[in-house]
């Protein structure tokens, strides 16, 4: 992300890290894929997807306009699907009414950096 803007339609990044129970070694590699949705009333609002790199760490990148509907939601409900080969092995829990603005950390050059936290996937 290299067009940072100091609008209200920032870029924000969403970041989250897997790790395999058990063994406590990241998950990494292009056969893992992790999809980012908001959750909505009629239909998730889907924000982007990543592979793992080699940390096992997923960053998706989106604007605030992304995920605002006509209902003018200011508080997303994140959650995310983790496939292996294309095949769900995980989905997280919906992290409901998440204030952005006081999770976030600023980065020049990328804006709005959300970490979700680390995850303990079986396999």
């Amino acid at each position: 992300m290299t067009d940072l803007s100091l609008n209200e339609d920032m870029n924000l990044q969403v970041m989250a890290r897997f790790v395999g129970k058990g063994h406590e070694a990241s998950l990494t590699g292009d056969a893992y894929t992790v999809r980012l949705y908001d959750k909505d009333i009629f239909e998730d609002d889907s924000l982007g997807e990543s592979t793992l790199d080699k940390n096992g760490i997923a960053k998706i990148s989106f604007t605030h306009s992304s995920f605002s509907d006509w209902s003018t939601e200011n508080k997303p409900d994140f959650h995310f699907v983790l496939y292996k080969n294309k095949n769900e092995i995980f989905q997280s829990k919906v992290l409901e009414d998440l204030d952005i603005d006081t999770i976030e950390r600023f980065k020049m050059g990328e804006g709005k950096v959300i970490d979700l936290g680390t995850f303990l996937i079986d396999g």
